[in-house]
């Protein structure tokens, strides 16, 4: 395992966050956020916290797929903002520059394997967190994709 793969993993032992990576999720969140410094896929996640009931951010990658834009966990089920997501209704908004509201609809895991493949594409930070390689065939994929979420973006009336 590589230096980088390890120092990601480190960062997110437990499938939570250390010290280190909160700051530079603090980091990243103004970054993608403001939409200056990143590419297009780069967002915040805004939503309401289901036990503080205050606006969270979270620093996540879009994939595109089939027409379509997505929001993958790549911590898997118990990652917060997906705990949030789902308590929200899937009500939240997206910041790329401006805010943009949006409902976040879960995909079927049988749907995933495809937006999952091209997740690891786009967003290379996460793989680490992924036990399959982002050029193995579909159906490794289809194997892990009941343990990783994936939200469908649509605009909020």
């Amino acid at each position: 395992m590589s230096l980088s793969r390890r120092w990601r993993r480190w960062m997110y032992r437990g499938g939570r966050p250390n010290r280190l990576a909160r700051l530079l999720n603090r980091i990243a969140g103004v970054q993608h956020g403001t939409g200056l410094l990143g590419p297009a896929g780069w967002v915040t996640l805004e939503v309401t916290g289901r036990v503080s009931g205050r606006t969270i951010g979270f620093p996540l990658v879009t994939a595109d797929h089939d027409g379509a834009r997505y929001l993958v966990s790549m911590l898997g089920e118990n990652a917060n903002w997906v705990a949030n997501v789902r308590a929200a209704g899937g009500e939240a908004v997206l910041r790329h520059g401006r805010r943009h509201p949006v409902r976040l609809i879960e995909v079927p895991a049988t749907d995933r394997a495809p937006i999952l493949r091209r997740y690891l594409a786009v967003a290379p930070g996460a793989r680490a967190h992924f036990p399959v390689h982002r050029r193995q065939p579909l159906a490794q994929f289809e194997r892990i994709a009941p343990d990783y979420p994936v939200f469908r973006i649509t605009a909020r009336a």
